[in-house]
């Protein structure tokens, strides 16, 4: 995610229009149409100077739209205004300009209750627990206050916004986050469909779709500048929970070569060859073809950057665009290999085959010759099934570790596996793709081994301490899925066992800490008895979007045996073999 006000301290107007003056203007381009590694241009000079250090950008979009028709009295009341204090504008005069020519945030949108919310969905009467039923009812509500639909002169007058026009009204994450964003808004559906909310899910299906047709592929979020890069794919697996639900053949009908078109994208633009023992495979990566800072950020990229010579500049914000193309914006897993993984100057993401890019992947292309099958096209069924055998070769080729029992990050520069825990490395067993009918067992062994089903309040995000928001001692909600319903799937008793406690424990993190302060997250920092989290690039944010799916998914799941009480031990072997023996012994007298 990313901030919604880019941070000025330490920097002045005339540092601004040096970073402005160094960029020729060109309107953004829809990233991959075509690969190129020409930087594309932040600022436009004059009035791109103003913009970036206002709110960055007019031909960006502002998030604090113009309420003028006409930007070049804005523009000229700026020059003047740089002008008469020497190009170092006071906080003071900066801040009134920006009141008098700006909107405030949010003006664009409008609260919307969804028309399918209902007071007691079913799931509800599934909780034996008196306190989390109640709980689940007060995350029910939640979505009420995340609705939001965009204005009509959003439509009519573009120009003026930075948002991207979306038909539908949607559910954000919450906070600072007022507009959509890609990967998030896959377990805030999970947690909608819950609610027996489907037709506000089938309309930010929509959004995404139309998103797809216009510009080739779904945008990091809501923005037009986030329009040069993506988020985890994962639109066709939404589409999948939608229609499981619903069983709507029709909508699949009408959009499945826009799920393909989808594909196309991280196909075409997001693939590299891996050579491995004179063969090669293909598997995919984030990577974003474009310099410049991010414009959401611009004044931290622009720092981080300043030391740098001016081609080194470029490719470290491109790098930094890929990170944040990841969803893990920011993590030492795309620091650790370079010469400097200390630091966020020495972030490489696009020179990582990330695990959990590839599950997504050969999941989608699962469910797309499933879908064709569906629908009868069987030339289409074979193709992807015929993907998704190609790409589950490489997985188990380059990305699986037999020794350790994981799948890891393949490093292209180094030619090896980073074999740091994070729990993506597990996402294959959630996708489903893999071959080996044993993996559940060796992945509950990987756990065992690296110590993490010792940590009471949720599984870490790594074991890295680096003070970015996606290590150590962080936890988050979609990362939890990921590892728990991949070994509650497996047909092995211990492993769902396993599943449950892991799902106990962050539930009771989360149902605590809403105890204590009225409020959801999108992270917590489980170091402590479990507290909201911190580190990366903003403030905490309360919501929570994607936090408020996942606890309801494990409601669901779970809700005949959670409990609200006193937190679970460390889950040491000989303690998981004590909580096992009873599901152990059921299973002994049921044959």
């Amino acid at each position: 995610m990313s901030l919604r006000w880019p941070r000025l301290e330490g920097w002045t107007s005339a540092d601004l229009d040096r970073q402005a003056s160094q960029a020729v203007p060109s309107k953004p381009r829809v990233p991959g149409l075509a690969h190129s590694s020409q930087s594309q241009p932040p600022c436009q000079g004059g009035p791109g100077s103003c913009a970036c250090y206002c709110c960055w950008g007019w031909d960006w979009g502002p998030r604090r739209p113009y309420p003028h028709p006409v930007r070049e009295q804005v523009l000229q009341t700026f020059t003047e205004l740089s002008r008469d204090h020497n190009h170092s504008i006071p906080r003071e005069q900066l801040q009134a300009f920006v009141q008098e020519h700006f909107q405030a945030k949010g003006q664009e949108l409008q609260p919307w209750t969804p028309a399918d919310w209902k007071d007691s969905p079913q799931f509800l009467q599934k909780i034996s627990d008196a306190k989390l039923r109640v709980w689940a009812g007060q995350l029910h509500q939640l979505w009420k206050k995340l609705g939001k639909k965009m204005k009509p002169e959003v439509l009519s007058h573009p120009e003026r916004f930075s948002l991207i026009y979306s038909e539908h009204p949607f559910i954000v994450p919450g906070g600072r986050f007022v507009e959509f964003y890609y990967w998030d808004s896959y377990w805030v559906m999970e947690g909608l469909l819950l609610s027996e909310m489907a037709e506000t899910v089938k309309g930010m299906l929509q959004n995404f779709l139309d998103l797809v047709k216009t510009y080739g592929h779904v945008p990091n979020g809501g923005r037009v500048y986030y329009l040069q890069r993506s988020q985890p794919p994962l639109l066709t697996l939404m589409m999948d929970c939608y229609l499981t639900h619903t069983n709507d053949t029709t909508f699949l009908q009408e959009n499945i070569e826009t799920l393909a078109l989808e594909l196309d994208f991280w196909t075409k633009n997001r693939t590299v060859s891996v050579s491995l023992e004179g063969k090669n495979y293909l598997l995919n990566r984030y990577y974003v073809p474009y310099g410049g800072p991010r414009p959401e950020s611009y004044s931290k990229d622009t720092e981080l950057a300043d030391t740098l010579p001016e081609g080194d500049r470029e490719a470290l914000w491109a790098e930094l665009k890929a990170g944040a193309e990841s969803g893990w914006d920011f993590s030492s897993r795309w620091l650790i290999g370079g010469p400097n993984p200390n630091s966020l100057s020495g972030i490489r993401t696009s020179k990582l085959v990330p695990v959990d890019l590839n599950a997504f992947l050969c999941q989608a292309e699962e469910l797309m010759s499933k879908f064709y099958s569906r629908l009868g096209n069987d030339s289409q069924a074979t193709k992807y099934r015929t993907l998704r055998a190609q790409r589950l070769a490489a997985l188990n080729a380059v990305l699986w570790d037999e020794e350790t029992g994981a799948w890891f990050d393949y490093d292209l520069e180094n030619k090896k596996k980073n074999q740091e825990f994070y729990p993506s490395n597990l996402t294959p067993l959630w996708a489903g793709c893999f071959s080996d009918p044993g993996v559940a067992d060796k992945a509950l062994k990987y756990l065992e081994d690296s110590r993490i089903l010792t940590y009471q309040y949720g599984i870490p995000t790594s074991l890295q301490k680096t003070g970015q928001q996606w290590d150590s001692p962080n936890a988050w909600a979609p990362l939890q899925d990921l590892v728990i319903r991949g070994l509650a799937k497996a047909p092995l008793p211990r492993a769902q066992e396993v599943a449950f406690q892991l799902a106990q424990n962050w539930i009771r993190t989360n149902f605590d800490v809403y105890s204590q302060k009225s409020a959801m997250y999108e992270k917590y920092d489980i170091s402590n008895g479990g507290q909201p989290g911190g580190g990366g690039e903003y403030e905490v944010q309360e919501g929570f979007g994607w936090t408020n799916g996942v606890v309801l998914m494990l409601l669901d799941r779970y809700g005949d045996r959670l409990t609200s009480g006193s937190q679970l031990a460390f889950l040491e072997p000989h303690c998981l073999v004590a909580a096992l023996l009873p599901s152990l012994l059921f299973s002994l007298l049921s044959r």
